[in-house]
């Protein structure tokens, strides 16, 4: 894993926490230096602050996202729901906000992995080609297009819409998609489910997405 956070006392602390959990852990402490350390190291995942001198977190994830796909925990101040959607927008997978107790951050961390795990499983059974009213999603080549227009997701974007994907116009409840995409046990990451939600709405139109208040979401099929 790597560690990205420039307050020494946070980066440690989280550092000594994942190294308990048994996981080889690298640090880096701005953003030029987390781009190296992610190409030195090719992570399986990494933790990342918003907040970095040298270029921020958000431009980290751009930059490695560009480099090789990796699950990125997100660390942030700040709850304002734009920096969240621009933060999954660039391909962040969840997020935290400070101040957060280290049992979280470190769950999240074993879904992030749970999640890469179940994707390879899934990759090696080939995806039927799915339609759902003007949405097509080519599940060999993970592609969606919109009204014939290709629209450009970010993995968990993908698996999300896949899953409400596989019974159109069926409601799914918050529990069964965070466990069948995030790999959750529990309902307690679904903050991150709405958000993707969210910006999911905003790639493919938000009336796609049905939103079924006290239970979960739907992929409408007209």
């Amino acid at each position: 894993m790597l560690v990205v956070e420039d307050e020494p006392t946070i980066n440690q602390a989280v550092t000594d926490r994942l190294r308990a959990e048994g996981y080889a852990v690298h640090q880096a402490h701005d953003g030029p230096g987390a781009v190296a350390a992610f190409g030195e190291h090719a992570p399986d995942v990494v933790v990342l602050d918003v907040m970095l001198p040298g270029f921020d977190g958000l431009e980290v994830c751009r930059r490695i996202q560009a480099m090789r796909p990796v699950p990125v925990l997100m660390l942030t101040a700040r709850d304002d729901e734009t920096d969240i959607l621009v933060g999954l927008g660039v391909g962040a997978d969840d997020y935290v906000t400070k101040p957060f107790r280290m049992r979280e951050v470190v769950a999240r961390t074993h879904a992030l992995l749970r999640r890469v795990e179940r994707a390879a499983e899934l990759a090696s059974v080939p995806a039927p080609t799915t339609h759902v009213g003007e949405v097509q999603i080519d599940g060999p080549a993970r592609r969606v297009t919109v009204d014939g227009a290709e629209v450009h997701l970010t993995p968990l974007e993908y698996d999300l819409l896949a899953a409400l994907a596989a019974t159109p116009g069926a409601v799914r409840s918050r529990e069964q998609l965070m466990s069948e995409v995030w790999g959750w046990s529990d309902a307690s990451g679904t903050r991150t489910l709405d958000s993707h939600v969210k910006s999911l709405r905003a790639k493919i139109g938000a009336t796609r997405v049905r939103t079924v208040h006290g239970v979960g979401y739907a992929l409408e099929t007209t």
